[in-house]
């Protein structure tokens, strides 16, 4: 069992089951199985997507803030602004699945082109000191280009990643 401490009291604030291997693994397995259906999302469907989860995220500005700030120890008036900025981050990768572009560069007897492509399940890793805002800046990215992801919060701060 995982003890969720407030560093600012010192106060037990959570207990959460930590996750098994067995457990990784099947979020590995549900991630991956997911893949084909979000890559097959249109962009602006995706660009829609997105835009409700921030939106979604923007509404619950204040409660994410209380959270974090008992999760980080942090003044709630530091918990807000990073709230701000999580939805802020979705917002501004909302636009990107629609210029998600190649590049087309011309080249001795030819020319050479690249694609962007989703590359499938995206393990992303998040540190303690600013769970839910570093949390969006891999999340949003890997999700705007079509991947699914995996994340793993910080032990000592999970509270707001499990939230989302």
């Amino acid at each position: 069992m995982l003890e969720v401490v407030n560093p600012a009291t010192e106060e037990v604030i959570e207990h959460l089951e930590s996750a098994s291997v067995e457990d990784a693994n099947a979020a590995v397995a549900r991630a991956k199985a997911a893949f084909p259906k979000w890559k097959a999302v249109e962009p602006a469907d995706r660009v829609r997507m997105l835009r409700r989860l921030a939106e979604a995220l923007d509404s619950e500005r204040e409660n994410l803030a209380q959270l974090e700030s008992r999760n980080t120890g942090k003044p709630i008036s530091d918990a807000l602004g990073e709230m701000g900025m999580v939805a802020e981050t979705f917002h501004y990768y909302a636009g990107m699945p629609e210029r998600v572009l190649g590049d087309t560069i011309p080249v001795s007897g030819g020319i050479d082109m690249t694609f962007r492509e989703p590359l499938g399940v995206v393990a992303l890793i998040v540190p303690w000191n600013f769970p839910l805002t570093i949390a969006s800046w891999k999340m949003a990215p890997a999700l705007a280009a079509g991947n699914t992801v995996v994340l793993k919060p910080a032990e000592l701060t999970p509270l707001t990643v499990v939230e989302f």
